[in-house]
């Protein structure tokens, strides 16, 4: 018993795979070359990238010791 309902169940979840995946074709299908990346390096934006400009990575704490 327990084969038959183990087969029933991979009959029926093969056909339901089927239904939604569908079947791979063989057609073949043009796809859009990727062009070579560049060897030479860009300045940053001094606008963004300057000296004054905060840092993310530096932990600032926010306290309440001034009104203490």
């Amino acid at each position: 018993m327990i084969i038959l309902i183990a087969t029933l169940s991979v009959m029926v979840s093969f056909f339901v795979t089927q239904s939604i995946l569908g079947s791979p074709s063989t057609e073949t299908v043009k796809v859009k070359s990727v062009e070579k990346i560049s060897e030479t390096i860009t300045p940053p934006d001094t606008a963004i990238f300057n000296e004054q400009a905060i840092n993310p990575a530096v932990k600032i704490e926010i306290s309440d010791s001034a009104t203490e």
